[in-house]
């Protein structure tokens, strides 16, 4: 039941990242000529004026197939032919429609309660030596850690597991006023049994608070921000190395790491609450990565349409769009290519768990 619901959760997150796209289209009066869930052969198809309905029989990605997308249309509804900015407006209603599941989310679980975990100091163990007048104090609330803020309390253990020094800069709310540590020494060096070492901070860390209701819509927000946060983290350390195609997932990983969610917790409605925090975290991180300016990508459209108005306007004739439509072309065939790759990376890794 777990992936049965994983499945639908993540093919909802789908649907309404490809409905922005669809209605922005047909309020902005450009022809979808199909509206498609899914990829591969059609299960299910129905006309219904202009637009083709359809399902397909692979459970990744759909897509809302426009009139030009690509150029090379002379149909005045084509997409090509809309006015720059509501092509803008089009492209950015698939990332828009996620973000704002994702908050609807993050918010249907966080407001009903009354109380927050607030990312405060709690206590500090015998070995902590940056405790004191001169340095931390029980009660301070964590703001930020080298420069990455605190949004939620989890952070604390990211930033720290990120940045594995000695040393760090640290910025706490004290009694309403900001203070700033920097070059604070903090992680001590300590041996496992088995002779492994790692590094303890000597602090304990994590406050129940009962909140009222502005307190929780601000901390929902710091939610969905830590999750913005995140994906530019993990850009981060795919770039510099300290990850690689192993570490990402696709379709099927998300869908078993939902499950894995699921059955990891303590009663049934506890699975539920945990796999919606997963997909809302799907939500917004499907919201950020589309923006990304790489090019097939809503983000790399959006690029294509500002560079060429701008060139338009400038030089006083129009582009064709096929050599747009040719970048992103190619750029598509890498990204399936990329996709299929962590597919069949993602299937073995379930085989051989």
């Amino acid at each position: 039941m777990s992936i049965l619901f994983a499945i639908l959760l993540f093919s909802i997150l789908i649907f309404v990242h490809e409905l922005g796209h669809f209605v922005a289209a047909k309020l902005s009066g450009v022809q979808v000529n199909e509206f498609a869930i899914f990829m591969g052969p059609a299960i299910f198809k129905k006309q219904v004026g202009e637009t083709l309905y359809s399902i397909r029989c692979i459970p990744i990605g759909g897509f809302c197939a426009m009139e030009g997308e690509d150029g090379g249309s002379e149909n005045p509804r084509s997409f090509d032919k809309a006015a720059w900015w509501k092509r803008l407006i089009i492209l950015v209603a698939g990332a828009a429609m996620n973000f704002i599941v994702g908050v609807l989310i993050f918010a249907f679980l966080y407001l009903p309660g009354s109380q927050i975990v607030v990312p405060e100091i709690n206590e500090f163990t015998d070995c902590c030596i940056f405790s004191g007048e001169d340095g931390l104090q029980v009660g301070d609330q964590i703001l930020e850690i080298d420069g990455e803020a605190i949004y939620i309390n989890s952070d604390i253990s990211l930033i720290f597991e990120l940045n594995k020094t000695t040393h760090h800069d640290v910025v706490v709310l004290r009694n309403g006023e900001k203070l700033a540590f920097h070059n604070l020494e903090m992680g001590h060096t300590h041996q496992n049994e088995d002779g492994s070492a790692y590094l303890h901070y000597g602090f304990v860390f994590g406050r129940v608070a009962e909140v009222g209701f502005p307190e929780k819509v601000q901390f929902v927000w710091k939610v969905v921000l830590d999750n913005i946060r995140n994906v530019r983290l993990s850009l981060q350390m795919l770039f510099s190395g300290k990850a690689g195609v192993q570490d990402l997932s696709g379709p099927v990983g998300i869908v078993q790491m939902m499950s894995d969610v699921a059955q990891e917790s303590d009663s049934a409605l506890t699975a539920l609450l945990n796999m919606l925090s997963f997909g809302g975290m799907i939500a917004v991180n499907l919201a950020v990565m589309n923006l990304l300016p790489i090019p097939a990508l809503d983000g790399g459209r959006v690029v294509g349409v500002l560079i060429t108005t701008f060139f338009e306007k400038v030089l006083h004739k129009k582009i064709d769009p096929k050599y747009e439509g040719y970048i992103h072309g190619a750029f598509m065939i890498l990204l399936l290519g990329l996709m299929a790759l962590i597919m069949f990376k993602d299937i073995f890794a379930i085989f051989r768990g």
